[in-house]
């Protein structure tokens, strides 16, 4: 039985009388993938907020590996062993591939002692997620899909126990979808458990151990991939029934 590293209570967030998230438990087993999905503006990335101090709670608690964060703020929660990514990638201008990711190194749960330890360390990332012939390339040179990469070599750049993942796959191609499914799998398979966050359905009900679904803030459903996509509320708010029926069909076909 996996032990919970990451547990929520109740957690809730308004923006005004906007329930962004509202009252939603959640657990997240040790070295697991929990999927989030969801319509546009169902609360997703605000969860994900929520969870690494970008935005503090309106009410509920956030617990990891047993300890309050809820109240932490961003810097102190990354150093117990918790990244994210972002949807829209924001690299530092004017700066190295190199130089960005190295920044990450200096802010996660096992420091680097120096630059150069920083440099070395960074470039082992480069090479994992496929950019290390980019890493003296400035970013503003970088295509969409190495940007994505990019956000995903600084968030692991901490030396993260959980990684929290928000739309890495957005705007990518088949090919680059299934490198990075395969990332995530591998990552997986060292020890990091991952909150994924993605719209690309063939991605996170083939990657994710359990999916957790968000509708208007709320949680309505959480299961394994194959129950989520047969669940009549899930179909109804957001997978559609023309998904539902390509899944049975691909289920009959297996």
């Amino acid at each position: 039985m996996r032990e919970s590293i990451l547990q929520g209570k109740k957690v809730t967030k308004c923006f005004g009388a906007l329930r962004a998230v509202w009252q939603v438990d959640f657990e997240v087993k040790q070295g697991e993938i929990l999927g989030i999905i969801g319509p546009n503006g169902a609360g997703k990335t605000t969860l994900l907020s929520l969870i690494n101090g970008t935005l503090p709670l309106t009410e509920g608690e956030i617990f990891f590996k047993g300890e309050r964060i809820s109240g932490l703020p961003p810097f102190r929660i990354a150093e117990r062993g918790i990244s994210r990514t972002f949807q829209i990638v924001k690299p530092f201008p004017g700066m190295t591939v190199l130089e960005n990711v190295s920044i990450g190194a200096l802010f996660g749960k096992d420091k680097v002692k120096d630059a150069r330890e920083a440099r070395e360390k960074t470039r082992h990332i480069l090479s994992r997620v496929g950019l290390e012939r980019k890493a003296d390339l400035r970013v503003e040179h970088l295509n969409i899909s190495e940007r994505k990469r990019l956000e995903l070599a600084r968030a692991l750049a901490m030396d993260p126990e959980l990684v929290l993942l928000d739309e890495v796959m957005a705007g990518l191609n088949t090919a680059e979808v299934e490198s990075i499914m395969d990332l995530i799998r591998e990552l997986n398979r060292e020890g990091r458990t991952i909150l994924l966050i993605e719209h690309v359905m063939k991605a996170i009900m083939g990657v994710s151990h359990r999916v957790m679904v968000l509708h208007h803030g709320e949680k309505i459903a959480e299961g394994s991939p194959e129950e989520i996509s047969q669940d009549e509320r899930v179909i109804s708010a957001y997978l559609g029934e023309r998904y539902a029926k390509m899944r049975g069909n691909a289920h009959v076909a297996g």
